[in-house]
């Protein structure tokens, strides 16, 4: 069987929403990446989350939102790994669980900054890769050169999952934030309420 090249965007999507998904598609269709996955980070145990949505419910919602894509797949690794998940353990993780598949880890331009701070980034980039996609307000980063470190043209979107949040909670409109599917979830679900 031929190795997949697999793309891996983590996130607490809280909710998920059409910035992630608009970003998701753009690596599955216009890079050489086969799939992306959406991994879903677990509540972190050192972070007081008022208004993080449990894992599950998130999960949810990312299902929800790219059922149709056959490109793209949402997982739960993270889930069952101890806390807090370090990208470094997750890639380590998976790569041992799928022997056949190769990973690269989508980020975006703002994490690129701070990357250097990352637990085993030096071993993130020479094992992995990035994939990065550019975001409004970003002081250029060195990495930029690093020939492990690919820069993705797409659109720059500043859609907050705070925002979302808000609007659900001051009984706004979130249509076109969200898909279709992930609204209704949400309206369903009372989440965020």
């Amino acid at each position: 069987m031929e190795s997949q090249t697999i793309g891996l965007f983590f996130g607490s999507f809280n909710p998920i929403h059409i910035g992630h998904l608009i970003i998701a598609n753009i690596m599955a269709e216009n890079t050489d990446l086969n799939k992306v996955w959406f991994v879903v980070s677990p509540q972190n145990p050192f972070k007081q989350s008022k208004g993080l949505l449990h894992e599950f419910d998130r999960y949810d919602l990312v299902k929800a939102a790219i059922a149709d894509h056959y490109k793209l797949e949402v997982s739960d690794v993270e889930f069952n790994l101890p806390k807090p998940s370090y990208t470094a353990y997750t890639l380590a993780h998976l790569s041992e669980k799928f022997p056949n598949k190769r990973f690269k880890v989508i980020i975006g331009e703002d994490n690129l900054v701070s990357f250097t701070r990352w637990k085993n980034h030096e071993q993130i980039l020479d094992q992995f890769g990035l994939y990065v996609y550019p975001r409004p307000h970003v002081t250029n980063s060195e990495l930029v050169r690093h020939p492990q470190v690919r820069m993705i043209e797409a659109p720059l979107l500043d859609i907050s999952a705070t925002y979302i949040r808000q609007c659900i909670k001051n009984n706004k409109s979130i249509r076109y934030l969200v898909p279709e599917a992930v609204e209704q979830m949400i309206r369903v679900k009372d989440f965020y309420r």
